[in-house]
C-alpha cells in the first residue's frame, strides 16, 4: 500500500468517528447541558412534555445537521474553485461568493416579504453566480488581475462592496436587526424545513462535484495541459461554477455566511490525504463537516453562557491561514 492510500485508509477510518463524537458534543453541550441518557432516551422514547426532549429535536439536533451540510458544502466549494482556478486563495467567502448569496438573500427578505423558502435558495444560488462573476468579470480588466493575491484583494473589495450596500438597504427598511442573521450565521434559528429543501438539491451539487473531480485534477495541471489532455475546459468551468453556486447557495440561504472554510479545509486535505481531487472533493466534505462542527461547539464557550458568532471562529482560525498562505507562496499560481 502507497503511502497516499495508508493516508486516505486512515482519514476514512478515523474521521467519521470524529464526526460522530463532535455531532453528539454539539447536542449534548450548550447553554443548557443535555445527558447522554436523555439524548439517548429521546431517540428510542421522545417525550414532548420533556424539557431536554424538546430542546434536542426543535433546537439542537436542526443545528448539528445544519453544520454538517454547511461545513460539507463550503469545503468542497473551496476545494473545486482551488483546483479549476489553480488559485491557493480561491474560496466562497474570499472571492465574493458568499456576498453575492447573502445580497439578493437580502434584497429577497427587503422587497419579497412573502417569498417561499424554495425560492429563497434559488436566489441564494444565482447571488452566487452573480458574486463570482462580478469578481472574475472585475478582475479580468485589470493587468494580472487573475493572480492570486490580486483576485483575493479584489474579491474581498467587492464582496465589502455588495455587502455594505445589502446592509445600507436593510438600515433604510429598518430591518437591520432580521439582516444582522444572515451576514452573521443564525445557526440557533435554523428549522428542520429549510434542511428538507436544502439537503436534496446540495446533495446534487455534491453529485456534480463528485463527477467533475477527475477533470478538477487535470484542470489543476493548467489549462494548456488539460487542453491537450482532451479536457473541454470550458464545459468543465461551467459545470464547476454551477457546483459551487448550488453548494454556497444552498448553505448561505440555511444558515447565512460563514467564512473560511473553504480556504482552510481544502489544503488540510491535500496535507493529510492526496493532491488528487477524486480524494480531495470526498475527504474536504467530510473534514468540513467536522471542522465547522468544532468551530460550533467552541463559540459556545467563548463567552459562555452567551454564544459568539461563529464567523468569528472560523476568521480566528481562517486568517492566520490567509496570511500564511499569503507568505509562503506569495503571488505564484497554485499547482497541484
Amino acid at each position: 500500500m502507497s503511502a497516499s492510500h495508508k493516508k486516505l485508509y486512515w482519514f476514512t477510518l478515523i474521521m467519521p468517528i470524529c464526526i460522530v463524537i463532535a455531532s453528539v458534543l454539539s447536542v449534548m453541550y450548550g447553554t443548557k447541558d443535555i445527558a447522554l441518557s436523555d439524548l439517548w432516551q429521546s431517540i428510542i422514547h421522545f417525550d414532548e412534555n420533556n424539557v431536554d426532549h424538546q430542546i434536542i429535536w426543535s433546537g439542537r439536533l436542526p443545528r448539528v445537521l445544519a453544520v454538517l451540510f454547511v461545513g460539507a458544502c463550503l469545503a468542497v466549494a473551496g476545494a473545486i474553485m482551488q483546483g479549476v482556478t489553480r488559485n491557493f486563495l480561491a474560496s466562497p467567502s474570499i472571492l465574493g461568493v458568499t456576498d453575492g448569496s447573502a445580497f439578493l438573500v437580502t434584497m429577497a427578505v427587503v422587497f419579497l416579504p412573502g417569498i417561499t423558502n424554495l425560492n429563497l435558495v434559488l436566489l441564494s444560488m444565482l447571488g452566487s453566480l452573480l458574486g463570482a462573476s462580478l469578481v472574475f468579470g472585475f478582475a479580468s480588466l485589470i493587468k494580472n488581475g487573475l493572480s492570486p493575491v490580486k483576485l483575493a484583494i479584489i474579491g474581498t473589495v467587492i464582496g465589502t462592496f455588495i455587502s455594505s450596500i445589502g446592509t445600507a438597504i436593510a438600515m433604510y427598511h429598518q430591518m437591520s436587526q432580521t439582516i444582522t442573521m444572515w451576514y452573521n450565521a443564525k445557526l440557533h434559528t435554523v428549522q428542520m424545513e429549510m434542511i428538507y429543501i436544502c439537503v436534496p438539491i446540495g446533495l446534487i451539487g455534491l453529485l456534480i462535484a463528485l463527477a467533475l473531480s477527475n477533470s478538477v485534477t487535470i484542470m489543476s495541471l493548467g489549462e494548456d495541459t488539460a487542453i491537450s489532455l482532451g479536457q473541454r475546459t470550458k464545459i468543465v468551468k461551467v459545470l464547476s461554477m454551477l457546483s459551487v453556486a448550488i453548494l454556497t447557495g444552498t448553505a448561505v440561504a440555511l444558515v447565512g455566511k460563514i467564512a473560511f472554510i473553504g480556504l482552510v479545509v481544502p489544503h488540510l486535505v491535500r496535507m493529510l490525504v492526496s493532491v488528487d481531487y477524486r480524494y480531495i472533493i470526498p475527504c474536504s466534505a467530510v473534514m468540513g463537516a467536522f471542522f465547522l462542527t468544532v468551530c460550533d461547539l467552541i463559540s459556545r464557550y467563548i463567552n459562555f453562557p452567551f454564544e459568539t458568532p461563529i464567523g468569528v471562529v472560523t476568521a480566528l482560525i481562517g486568517v492566520p491561514f490567509f496570511l500564511y498562505l499569503i507568505r509562503k507562496k506569495g503571488g505564484e499560481r497554485f499547482a497541484a
